[in-house]
This record gives C-alpha cells, sequence and structure tokens, in this order.
C-alpha cells in the first residue's frame, strides 16, 4: 500500500496548493467489488483555490481507464474516468448544512487531514453509473437472460436456465 496523501485543507487552500500524481486501482478498496479486475492507475490534480466569493475549495480533476464488471453477464466494460469538480470547504457543520441546501454546490467539511486517496475514490464512486452494464446485445455470455427471454421458442424450466448460467463462465 502506498503511502496516504493527508492535507490540512484550510492551509492548502490558502497556500494555493497543487498535488498531482498517479494512483494505482488496487489504492482504491471501496471500489474493488465493482471492479473487473484491479489493473490500471489513474492521474489526478487536487489544487486549492478560491471560487468566485472567496469561498475556499478544492479543484479535483481526475482521468483515467478502468475495467467494470457488466452486472448482466459479469463480463468486462472500459470505463473512462474524467472527473472535473470543485468542492467547497464548509468551515463549521452549520455552514455544512446550510450549503447543503443548494443542490448546485458539492460541499466538505474543511478537515486539518483530509485523505486525498479516500476524497479521490468518493468522486470516482459517485461518476460512476447506476447500474453498469454492457449496451443490448454486447454482452458476452450466450446464456444471458436477454438472450433466453428472447427466445420465444425457448420452453426450458426456470432451473434449467438457472444450470445453464452456471455453466456459462464470464470469458476475460
Amino acid at each position: 500500500m502506498s503511502v496516504r496523501i493527508v492535507i490540512d485543507s484550510l492551509n492548502f487552500v490558502r497556500d494555493a496548493g497543487v498535488r498531482h500524481g498517479k494512483i494505482s486501482l488496487i489504492e482504491f478498496k471501496r471500489l474493488h467489488d465493482l471492479l473487473f479486475d484491479q489493473n490500471g492507475e489513474l492521474t489526478f490534480q487536487v489544487t486549492g483555490q478560491l471560487d468566485k466569493n472567496n469561498k475556499p475549495g478544492l479543484n479535483l480533476e481526475i482521468q483515467g481507464y478502468m475495467q467494470l464488471t457488466c452486472q448482466r453477464c459479469l463480463g468486462k466494460i472500459l470505463h473512462c474516468v474524467d472527473v472535473n469538480t470543485f468542492l467547497l470547504l464548509a468551515k463549521s457543520e452549520k455552514e455544512l448544512n446550510q450549503a447543503d441546501e443548494d443542490d448546485t454546490l458539492d460541499v466538505i467539511l474543511a478537515a486539518p487531514d483530509l485523505d486525498i486517496i479516500d476524497l479521490i475514490e468518493d468522486e470516482i464512486i459517485l461518476s460512476l453509473p447506476i447500474s453498469v452494464r454492457h449496451a443490448e446485445g454486447e454482452c458476452s455470455s450466450p446464456a444471458s437472460s436477454e438472450n433466453i427471454i428472447s427466445d420465444k421458442t425457448n420452453t426450458l424450466h426456470p432451473f434449467a436456465t438457472l444450470a445453464l448460467l452456471k455453466k456459462h463462465e464470464p470469458k476475460e
């Protein structure tokens, strides 16, 4: 496991800090269940800056590719990560609650020990589609439920269909 990147968020903005680099997908523990494999890395840049109202915030950019798992056929899907977001820093819980009323703002609580890797993982998870799956007709499994349902001549018992699905493991 690599070294965590921890910043004091308000000081980072005050000093106009910039951090950038590459992170291996294996570092994102909460993403593991969604990934087809943990190969690859993402590039990131975090910049501390003031918004147009002179409020502190973090500009976060993340780019790269990852292989996600299709929820239909369990095959792999190449997913492009391209996140560019500005996170306003709230100095207190009260300020955070007030800012949460505005749906156009992304606000997080300023912290003296903000973990950048966790923040990046949060933003990646938020950027993922709700249901990860291939487009219609692109699934790799010959026994996918769509194929069985669309075949009107198929009169297999539901448990026989399940047995077919278990026999066809996803191909890499």
